[in-house]
């Protein structure tokens, strides 16, 4: 099918929560809610302003989106929601994006969550089939089985056939570990904000081979938001331009028959995120070399150098040459997950695609002034789920220039906040939150005591 004519997308507002550790201690209810109520300040709106809501998470019961967005308001708006694996918070981008291109809404709120398990990811359902089963089979008959957990084992051998294949080495994917480890550092809002050296990387306890501990990302609890808007809907608000970034290219592919070439690195989606790459490239009319920052999946180090590749980054075979020249950091030819990326930011599902997003508006609005690329004029967004689905976006200011650098202070005044989010992370106030809720269809029995909670943890 032609792909039909797109009204343009804007990524308005965003707002995240910390990522922490899943103890149990917060529940997806507070971890929504701060979410989306930072994104509505963000963007200077309130939920009567919205017009339709994502709500993205993996693991709950069916409409926890809408136990989340009914503290918001009640306004009898459609809600959906979204399981996509771990591409879960940039499917429900996407989602949000085709129905306001499409002249579905104006304004589409879109809340990842999720509330996870201590220790490796695990399936709840061991009376079915699991999705991803036939892949498990494909790789126990080529690679075998180890005592290790199944998504180490998947990505530990992509890295593997790298290494045999085009000479990348354990080093290499230890280097890429550490550099997101370094840059998790100015990230206020990473799990882990820990720097390490190469030797220390490497010590650290062997998951699977290439993959020590240090180069797999935490399970965690966490949230993040996003507003999308219309034309319309913009251009109402002259005055919030300056903050807006433009969705220039989006896709979402799924698996080919490729996944099941025998190749280790087939088997975890490269020929999705090549083609969900190239489609959004070629809509928003850039080239690989014209990024200079991007937030790409690192779930494992041998995911993200697979990534580099498959992403066209580099040329085919050669994504340990970047890594080796430091062209994944600053200095270099770009700047690979600025966050930390999974690694070290951490990887609530749902949230995750949505934290990437937040992280590069940062980024194009000039906010992010600790840890940001000069001369940022695209961004470049990778958010992969097995089983599968992958999602790439290409992001731009609204007014198509250079990113600038602006100052905190500056900041503060403009998003009326008093602080810059993007390098350091708030809480809200009572007040805050009656400005964002809706103001004749709230209901305070849908809240319950959830602010209380929030503002206990700032």
């Amino acid at each position: 099918m032609a792909p039909k004519a797109r009204q343009p997308c804007y990524v308005l507002g965003v707002g995240i929560t910390k990522f922490i550790k899943p103890r149990g201690k917060v529940d997806y209810t507070e971890l929504g809610f701060e979410a989306g109520v930072k994104a509505m300040l963000d963007a200077q709106i309130s939920y009567d302003d919205v017009d339709q809501g994502v709500a993205c998470y993996c693991y709950g019961d069916s409409t926890c989106g809408q136990r989340v967005f009914y503290q918001f308001g009640m306004t009898q708006i459609p809600i959906y929601n979204v399981n996509n694996n771990c591409s879960t918070g940039s499917t429900g981008l996407a989602m949000a994006r085709d129905l306001i291109s499409h002249g579905g809404a104006d304004c589409i709120l879109v809340v990842g969550f999720e509330k996870m398990m201590p220790g490796s990811l695990q399936s709840f359902f061991n009376d079915r089939e699991n999705p991803i089963g036939t892949s498990g089979k494909m790789m126990a008959e080529t690679r075998g089985v180890a005592k290790a957990p199944g998504a180490a084992q998947m990505f530990g051998n992509a890295g593997r056939e790298y290494m045999e294949k085009f000479g990348a080495t354990a080093e290499d994917f230890g280097e890429i570990a550490r550099i997101n480890h370094a840059h998790s550092v100015n990230n206020p809002y990473s799990q882990f904000q820990d720097v390490y050296t190469l030797e220390q990387i490497m010590a650290s306890p062997k998951i699977h081979e290439p993959l020590t501990k240090l180069q797999c990302c935490p399970t965690s609890d966490g949230g993040a938001a996003a507003v999308l808007v219309s034309q319309e809907f913009l251009d109402a608000r002259p005055h919030l331009k300056d903050q807006a970034a433009l969705i220039a290219g989006q896709s979402l592919a799924t698996d080919a028959p490729s996944l099941f070439s025998r190749s280790a690195i087939d088997l975890m989606g490269r020929e999705m995120t090549q083609t969900a790459a190239q489609r959004a490239m070629a809509e928003a009319g850039v080239q690989p070399s014209d990024f200079s920052v991007c937030e790409l999946h690192d779930c494992f180090s041998a995911n993200e150098l697979i990534t580099i590749d498959a992403l066209g980054l580099c040329e085919h075979g050669k994504a340990h040459d970047m890594v080796r020249a430091g062209d994944i950091t600053y200095g270099g030819k770009i700047v690979i997950n600025p966050s930390g990326g999974l690694i070290s930011k951490g990887h609530p599902l749902g949230a995750t695609g949505i934290a990437q997003c937040a992280e590069l508006v940062w980024h194009l609005r000039g906010w992010a002034n600790n840890r940001g690329v000069p001369h940022t004029k695209w961004a470049l967004q990778h958010n992969l789920g097995l089983g599968g689905a992958a999602v790439v976006t290409v992001y731009r200011r609204a007014d198509g220039k250079e990113a600038p650098v602006v100052d905190s202070i500056t900041v503060g005044r403009a998003n009326k906040q008093g602080y810059n989010p993007a390098v350091e992370a708030k809480g809200f106030t009572a007040e805050q939150v009656k400005a964002v809720r809706s103001k004749d269809k709230s209901s305070a029995w849908a809240l319950q005591d959830t602010l209380q909670k929030v503002e206990a943890r700032f």
